[in-house]
């Protein structure tokens, strides 16, 4: 059996920027464990496998990293809207329905860019056990919990651009992962980093989950209801962020770096 698969980066306008994401458009469905096969051999931080559920635009989506399945992904939701309009599975203008572990997701297209509605994730004022004031010799200033991940607010964009962290030492400390942030110091508003070793990712380039826990944070600590964001990873990635009561509409774009087939 042949599979057609893509390579897109999201959140980005450049190829080789943003995050890469592997998406596979299914004819027909797929065992879990083949699923999870498939994502450790492309061995990017996410496979999504999309397939239709009815004609009237509804899909189920599917994100697996190379070793876990996941309950969100914005990047990897992103490219599977964007990989699904450049095959004809929907057309520029539709509303995309997703039916996933994380209820429904809508996305739509704007012109070059495409709009997510994801759910807000609420954060939590609290002191992490371990990274109580200092996280790799970089002042936290503040730290919020959220399901099985924390923030840690950095005191600027440098700390949050230099950190170097020890992934094992994260990984005894975190149920998934560790997010760093600081307000942007010039185009950006906020900037962060993503650390998720439990999940197979040191570093996630870009991670849409993330920013709808940053704008949660960021919101109850400036009150602004929309940021630009900025992952300040390697590769880099821009996200436009609206918050709009428990919602969040995620702005990006991206870019098809690779198409073929997988023989399984």
């Amino acid at each position: 059996m042949k599979l057609g698969i893509g390579i897109i980066d999201a959140f980005t306008d450049r190829a080789f920027g943003g995050n890469p994401a592997a998406v596979c458009l299914l004819e027909q469905p797929l065992s879990e464990e083949m699923m999870q096969l498939i994502a450790m051999e492309m061995n990017l931080s996410e496979t999504a496998f999309v397939q239709k559920t009815d004609e009237k635009g509804n899909f189920s989506l599917r994100w697996f990293t190379p070793t876990v399945e996941i309950s969100l992904c914005g990047h990897a939701t992103l490219a599977s809207a964007f990989w699904m309009m450049r095959n004809g599975w929907a057309l520029p203008g539709d509303e995309i329905r997703f039916q996933t572990l994380s209820g429904e997701l809508k996305v739509k297209s704007d012109g070059d860019w495409l709009e997510m509605n994801f759910p807000l994730i609420p954060t939590f004022h609290d002191t992490h056990p371990y990274f109580g004031s200092d996280f790799f010799g970089k002042k936290i200033l503040a730290s919020s919990q959220l399901s099985k991940n924390w923030i840690f607010e950095l005191e600027s964009e440098q700390a949050v651009k230099s950190v170097a962290p020890d992934f094992q030492t994260v990984s005894q400390h975190s149920e998934e992962g560790i997010i760093v942030t600081a307000a942007g110091d010039g185009e950006f508003d906020i900037i962060s980093r993503f650390f998720g070793p439990n999940v197979g990712i040191n570093e996630d380039p870009v991670t849409g989950f993330a920013h709808c826990a940053l704008m949660d944070y960021w919101f109850q600590k400036s009150g602004k209801l929309s940021l630009k964001a900025f992952q300040a990873s390697k590769r880099g990635g821009k996200i436009d962020l609206e918050k709009h009561d428990d919602r969040v509409i995620l702005r990006g774009q991206a870019v098809a770096v690779f198409a073929g087939a997988m023989e399984i």
